[in-house]
């Protein structure tokens, strides 16, 4: 069994440069990092490109950028800097023939044999299983013995095949009937009968390991002590423990622990891309647009997320501190981080909590903080605003009901060139509404000190004076400076304007709702 108590915690994220980084990805380079971060260890970035088949061109440099924006850097490895155990992108160890002589180590002491079967042999063998009605047709300790492999053939002829460059594969030896028991920090003790396995493929001619042999390799040499990774690669934990045992590395292999998967919203399967695309929400924490359809997929980033807030929602998707905390710092998630309260089942995606999660951190930020950040969305649309004095004052109003720093923009603030929703208004408009208009006027010209206290109270004067009710004027009052008919408090939207502003904007209100409306 693993001992790690006397070495000093390091963990690696080991994704495949096969397309943007997933949502699961992002959580377990997370609870990685926050596991760390909390024992004073090392977080590592190993890239696992084995399957040159999938690499997707751009994916490695996705992969370093969003682990950048959400905050949650490696201390080393690809993209972070690079210690004793460089390289870490594993077709590079493999050039520098890192893995050869590991494969070499398990034919010698026989856990491992050349298999020189065709595609076509291997499909042959398992149609014959399937009409023999076996369930699961594998490569194993039962049919080995009638295909093409160094354990079936005569040594000289094994010899021949491979001083004639025949292309092979090297597979793990799996013996027959033998009890694995081990243990996941998540799941706990797990027992898995060796005749459940097949012989996987390790190695191939072209020098190219598998991941099963590249991930044990890599971890031994680079000292890991953790392994924490999706419930996906629970089912090759038992070939993994058995290849430490072989090796003679079991005093030196890692704990691992089996992360549960992140669910749709209504818990019914595995998060997926389409399901994000289905329902109108990333599944990808930066956008990304694939290199060979162009098809672009949204992001976190530019869907205007903070970092933050993203990776609170990301550290509770699965794990808990206990009792009712929804908000955590990073240091706060770092201190509380534990793989014993990690659930063992799917975590749903809530997609209105994460809208919840963004706001709570907008709120978060003062009003002048806000305000900058409402300049840069200025720049960002090519609006020159001069009286920037205002902006604290608007965000603070708008941010109650925003989730993004984009929602707090609202045309009207900053030009009276906006759209006005005339077909709402005129549902609201009476036979006394213009008369009530040009008093409303006249009423609110009397306020000397234009303040939103002082505005609210010369209103409420007047409809008490007019002995009209509020529903009379609030509408029309409203339409006229931002044109809408609901929205945030009318009279610090009037004090912000200013008053010759509003006055200006009641006049056009007035002309638009009964030259227009009622034409």
């Amino acid at each position: 069994m693993a001992t790690t108590e006397n070495r000093k915690v390091r963990v690696r994220f080991a994704p495949s440069p096969t397309g943007a980084l997933h949502l699961g990805g992002v959580r377990t380079a997370l609870y990685n990092y926050l596991f760390a971060k909390k024992h004073g260890g090392d977080f590592i970035l190993r890239i696992e490109d084995t399957d040159q088949t999938r690499f997707v061109p751009g994916a490695e440099a996705y992969i370093i950028e969003a682990l950048t924006w959400c905050g949650i850097c490696p201390n080393e490895g690809i993209g972070f800097g690079e210690g004793k155990h460089a390289p870490y992108r594993q077709s590079d160890r493999k050039e520098a023939g890192i893995y050869k002589k590991y494969v070499e180590q398990l034919l010698q002491d026989g856990h491992a044999y050349y298999a020189f079967d065709t595609p076509e042999e291997l499909e042959e063998m398992r149609e014959r299983l399937k009409r023999a009605k076996v369930a699961a047709p594998q490569y194993n300790h039962i049919t080995r013995q009638n295909m093409k492999n160094s354990l079936s053939l005569p040594v000289e002829d094994v010899q021949k095949r491979l001083a004639a460059g025949e292309p092979y594969v090297v597979r793990m030896k799996i013996p027959k009937n033998q009890e694995l028991r081990f243990h996941d920090e998540i799941r706990g003790w797990i027992v898995v009968n060796t005749d459940n396995l097949d012989d996987k493929v390790l190695y191939k001619s072209d020098g190219m390991p598998t991941y099963h042999l590249a991930n044990i390799v890599d971890d031994y040499l680079m000292e890991i002590t953790h392994v924490i990774r999706g419930e996906e690669w629970l089912p090759s934990l038992p070939l993994h423990v058995f290849m430490y045992q072989c090796f003679g590395w079991a005093d030196k292999m890692p704990k691992f622990a089996h992360l549960p998967l992140i669910l749709k919203p209504d818990g019914n399967g595995k998060l997926s891309k389409r399901d994000g695309d289905r329902l109108g929400f990333p599944v990808f924490p930066l956008q990304w647009q694939d290199p060979e359809t162009g098809e672009i997929s949204s992001g976190y980033r530019e869907k205007g997320y903070f970092p933050d807030a993203f990776i609170n929602m990301m550290a509770l998707l699965g794990w808990h501190p206990g009792g009712n905390v929804d908000i955590l710092s990073r240091e706060e998630a770092i201190n509380l981080f534990s793989l014993e309260r990690v659930g063992k089942s799917g975590a749903k995606f809530d997609v209105e909590k994460t809208l919840w999660y963004n706001q709570q951190y907008l709120r978060m930020y003062s009003d002048e903080e806000l305000g900058l950040m409402l300049a840069k969305e200025l720049e960002k649309r090519n609006i020159s605003f001069t009286a920037t004095e205002k902006l604290p004052q608007i965000a603070a109003l708008m941010k109650e009901r925003a989730h993004f720093v984009a929602d707090l923009f609202e045309p009207f603030f900053f030009t009276s060139d906006f759209a006005y929703d005339t077909e709402a208004i005129a549902k609201k408009v009476k036979e006394n509404s213009k008369e009530v208009m040009q008093k409303l006027l006249l009423s609110l010209e009397k306020v000397n000190t234009w303040t939103a206290e002082n505005i609210e109270t010369q209103f409420k004067s007047f409809i008490a004076s007019e002995n009209i009710s509020q529903g009379e004027a609030m509408p029309l009052f409203r339409f006229s400076l931002t044109g809408r008919s609901s929205g945030a408090s009318l009279f610090v939207i009037a004090s912000i304007l200013g008053k010759d502003e509003t006055m200006n904007r009641l006049n056009t209100g007035l002309r638009i709702i009964f030259t227009e409306i009622n034409k």
